[in-house]
């Protein structure tokens, strides 16, 4: 009767124990399926658990769990060490997203990716620190504590692949891998000094790790220069057979590494200039980025200011759709995603849905304020907000292709701020949120 009342529907006694009765039925189904064995992600090469890093070997905080897995004894990624961020699993490893509510949680398979790594020579040497869910572009909402930038020490790595962009810059690791549906992987790496790519939609196989928003899931390198981010692109993008739906049957990578060049003549780069002297931007940031664009005609590119109205809508439209949708996927689909024909990580899903009936309250305050703004917009509105930003998206992205026929890069800040100073333990949730907002596309994160 509570769950009738929830959707206001007007059933009787008498109803409600024939509609019960006919349920009874389809939970004989949900009981077969329970019993069945699914099939599981390979676990190709040995390991042991590891363990919970001391503070003395972890002064950034910047590792969740350390662990010593070799891949294959030859490849592209042989004789390098890597990070891989929380959300992504590990078989055999701890993995808790930054966030309580999945402390406890240890796969029993490796997602795609990790295994093109380790096939491809790569070693990895643990899991690197996430923000709670992966929910933030700052670094001090995850549940073991704030990550630290290792350029200077009390102010924010970003986020949310906090601790992969810090362990690149510290020299812990050569390469890591890090998540990106709103500047994850992007905004650490701009605030920790090193490369950050978040990678066309669909090129890097997502099966497998814990999903945000189906539409805006994306893994991709951060790494300490350009070749490795494009040798690490090489590894772990391609086709994986049906499993992850985002994925074009036809896709092909070619050897990103052997199309980087030392000069660019022919090349085309537009300056959005929509991308500058937004409210929230500081000028030293704004005017080192244009100068960095303009050098490039030295090496033969051609540079240019152009204009992109639409750049400035497309922050908003992304904001109403990922939002809501992402606490959606997160929270009530405890990670699962939307329904599309695939792999499902069910045990972490399971897990996920044990930890919001037992330590929801131990969700971070940006998190608790998403899930309540949320649910109000889906109470009142249903999905006719998402409909229409996912529509008017199309036509925002269709502008930037056709602008993308006439130049080869578009260029503006990629955080268009310098990295805040982290808050003092114990802030205020009003102060949080503050802090936390700087960091929605809605304010300074426009690209």
């Amino acid at each position: 009767m509570k769950i009738a009342h929830k959707f206001n529907l007007d059933v009787t006694t008498e109803e409600l124990q024939q509609y019960q009765d006919r349920i009874a039925l389809s939970c004989k189904a949900f009981d077969m399926v329970d019993s069945l064995p699914e099939p599981l992600l390979p676990v190709k090469y040995p390991r042991t658990p590891g363990y919970r890093p001391r503070p003395e070997e972890n002064k950034l905080n910047a590792w969740y769990w350390r662990c010593d897995i070799k891949g294959a004894d030859t490849g592209k990624l042989a004789g390098k060490t890597l990070a891989i961020k929380d959300n992504i699993p590990v078989a055999g490893v701890p993995m808790m997203n930054g966030s309580y509510v999945l402390e406890g949680y240890v796969p029993e398979f490796d997602a795609t990716i990790v295994t093109s790594i380790l096939d491809a020579g790569g070693h990895i040497l643990g899991k690197s620190c996430a923000e709670d869910m992966s929910f933030t572009g700052t670094s001090f909402t995850s549940a073991k504590g704030a990550i630290r930038n290792p350029c200077k020490r009390d102010h924010s790595a970003g986020g949310s692949s906090s601790g992969s962009s810090a362990l690149v810059a510290s020299g812990d690791v050569d390469m890591a891998i890090g998540g990106d549906q709103g500047g994850s992987i992007r905004v650490p790496a701009a605030w920790c000094g090193v490369v950050g790519l978040k990678p066309t939609f669909g090129l890097v196989p997502y099966t497998g790790i814990l999903s945000m928003e189906y539409t805006n899931d994306h893994v991709g390198p951060i790494t300490k220069n350009v070749y490795d981010a494009a040798l690490l692109l090489e590894v772990i993008a391609g086709y994986d057979n049906g499993l992850d739906p985002r994925q074009p049957v036809n896709l092909e990578v070619p050897e990103y590494t052997k199309l980087l060049a030392t000069s660019l003549p022919g090349i085309r780069i537009g300056v959005v200039k929509e991308g500058f002297g937004l409210p929230t931007s500081e000028e030293d940031v704004d005017t080192l980025v244009k100068k960095a664009a303009f050098q490039m005609t030295d090496l033969g590119a051609t540079v240019e200011e152009i204009s992109v109205p639409e750049h400035t809508i497309g922050a908003m439209v992304f904001n109403t759709y990922a939002t809501t949708a992402s606490i959606d996927t997160m929270i009530k689909e405890c990670g699962a995603g939307s329904q599309y024909k695939g792999f499902y990580p069910s045990s972490a899903v399971n897990a996920l849905h044990k930890g919001y009936k037992t330590r929801i309250n131990d969700l971070s305050a940006v998190l608790k304020c998403g899930l309540l703004f949320s649910d109000y917009v889906k109470e009142e509105y249903g999905s006719y907000f998402y409909a229409k930003a996912q529509n008017i998206r199309i036509d925002i992205t269709k502008t930037f292709d056709k602008i993308l026929g006439d130049y080869d890069v578009l260029v503006m800040p990629t955080v268009p701020f310098k990295a805040p100073q982290l808050p003092n333990e114990g802030i205020a949730v009003s102060d949080v949120l503050a802090q936390t907002n700087e960091c929605l596309p809605t304010a300074k994160c426009t690209t």
